[in-house]
């Protein structure tokens, strides 16, 4: 839903009881999902900003549900905040919810601007991956005693990595774009994998790796940090938040942040696994963590990694070959580059694979 003037913005401010003069309204971020725009108002001689988002319900069925999670949530982040500490804060809007759904049908919500903070696609240097790191770590542990079974599951079997397999084999055999023809060596690469697909699925059905409450969209550019200490301050974007393992926003955030190259990149010589930023982001999580983690869960990081890079690569390749109806494209066969990427990331994830899984289990000493 995109913001054509004043004549809608005003009806939005007086729904969320936001008063003064509006002195911009502009789109904010870089998100594929959801449509973001940062207001600033006068408020009293003040400038005062704010978050306003159009929720894409393409992707998101069930807003009630996900703004019901998000309450318990950072009402449960509230009770455990240190003085001055940061949580995301919505608005709540004249029907007395955190969201308003306009004559079109489209939900849109408030939050409050988080003022002298920044955001990142990727971090500019070792000390704010570890900063990410830590923030989702923390995250890990301050919701370590929510009951994560009282959580809406938002996306049913969003980590489900053999079910995402299962999508993408239909994907390729129905070719509905007739795509299917251009990625054959994707394809391959992704089939050559199947046995690994199982591998947290298993070990959760055996007691190794419990459920927690997981933020999964655990990327960079969820985590604000602090504009002058560059310390982390928030942990944003909490749609997706539900049931879910720590080895998976665990590894979102190295397919991610490890990585020489922007999700996108086309120049695949510029994309490369990043050994060092791997152990940057696994001291900071672990740190973040502060013992949380099982032994399970520990030894499973590597596998969380690889797991969400190429669970990634096949939903982009999917996507593609079903007329990128889900990931926001801005040119041709941009979900076919993402795919490359996290493939490329895979093969140095695997050739690496020894020195991963010594490091972690060197760090957190077991």
């Amino acid at each position: 839903m995109m913001l054509s003037g004043d004549t809608e913005l005003q009806p939005l401010l007086k729904q969320f009881h936001l008063q003064g003069t509006c002195v911009s309204c502009e789109k904010f971020g870089g998100g594929h999902i959801n449509d973001t725009y940062l207001l600033q108002l006068r408020q009293n001689g003040d400038l005062k900003k704010y978050v306003l988002q159009a929720v894409n319900t393409n992707v998101f069925q069930n807003i009630r549900s996900i703004m019901e999670n998000i309450a318990g949530v950072t009402a449960h982040l509230k009770k455990k905040a240190a003085p001055n500490e940061k949580i995301m804060s919505f608005l709540q809007a004249e029907n007395g919810c955190t969201y308003y759904i306009d004559p079109n049908g489209a939900f849109w919500r408030v939050y409050e601007f988080i003022d002298d903070s920044i955001c990142m696609d990727l971090p500019e240097n070792d000390e704010d991956f570890y900063q990410c790191g830590f923030a989702f770590g923390k995250f890990q542990r301050d919701l370590a005693d929510f009951p994560a079974d009282r959580l809406h599951e938002i996306i049913p079997d969003f980590h489900n990595t053999p079910k995402r397999y299962r999508a993408f084999l239909n994907a390729v055999e129905q070719d509905v774009c007739g795509r299917a023809a251009s990625a054959q060596k994707e394809i391959a690469f992704i089939n050559a994998r199947e046995p690994f697909y199982a591998v947290l699925e298993q070990a959760h059905a055996a007691g190794n790796l419990p459920l927690r409450v997981s933020h999964n969209d655990t990327k960079c550019n969820n985590v604000l940090l602090d504009s002058k200490t560059r310390k982390a301050l928030c942990v944003i974007d909490l749609d997706t938040i539900m049931p879910g393992f720590s080895v998976n926003d665990f590894g979102d955030a190295i397919r991610f942040g490890a990585s020489t190259a922007a999700e996108d990149e086309r120049d695949l010589d510029r994309v490369h696994f990043d050994m060092e930023k791997f152990k940057v982001y696994t001291k900071g999580f672990l740190d973040g963590c502060g013992g949380l983690l099982t032994a399970g869960e520990i030894s499973l990081l590597p596998e969380g990694a690889k797991m969400m890079t190429i669970e990634c690569g096949m939903r982009f390749l999917a996507d593609y070959l079903e007329g990128d109806h889900y990931f926001r494209i801005d040119r041709p066969d941009q979900n076919l580059d993402r795919c490359r990427t996290q493939l490329k990331l895979v093969k140095e994830m695997e050739e690496n694979w020894q020195n991963m899984k010594a490091f972690v289990s060197a760090y957190a000493g077991v």
